[in-house]
């Protein structure tokens, strides 16, 4: 079956476009850990300068980061989540357990993230309205976009 030119519209596509590129969610990590100062960013996540230069551009650019001067000399700047910044950090929780559990052997994990409750962090899904943990069986999708079914584009 030939790729579609138009794929079906989706959010998680269009965030991808600007979270999605190399190195982009590892900035957010970080900068969510307080590390937002570029050599800081430069020696935890690995990214050449120029490339992580341009994914904080990018990040500044779509308002999921702010810059802020530290120094005037010479001028150096350190980066902080917005609040459309924060709101992507259960993104990360939830892909960090997900790489714990897929892709570590013997519950050997890098890090580990304490809740302020005392107790160590298992991110969940929940519904907003009932409190439920999310589970795919429970999930039904409804597309809302114009000529579009669960399946595929509707036929014409």
């Amino acid at each position: 079956m030939a790729a579609t030119k138009d794929p079906r519209p989706c959010s998680i596509a269009d965030a991808l476009t600007l979270v999605g590129e190399k190195y982009s969610l590892l900035v957010l990590r970080e900068v969510c850990m307080g590390n937002g100062r570029f050599d800081q960013l430069v020696r935890n996540i690995g990214a050449p300068r120029d490339i992580l230069a341009a994914r904080l551009r990018r990040l500044v650019d779509a308002g999921i980061l702010t810059k802020r001067v530290y120094s005037e000399r010479p001028q150096r700047f350190e980066y902080r989540p917005t609040q459309a910044g924060l709101e992507l950090e259960p993104v990360l929780l939830t892909l960090m357990a997900w790489g714990d559990r897929h892709l570590r052997e013997d519950g050997d994990r890098p890090m580990v993230l304490e809740h302020s409750c005392g107790h160590e962090l298992e991110p969940v899904v929940v519904c907003s309205a009932c409190g439920g943990t999310v589970l795919h069986e429970d999930l039904t999708s409804h597309p809302q976009a114009p000529g579009w079914t669960v399946t595929g584009p509707a036929a014409a």
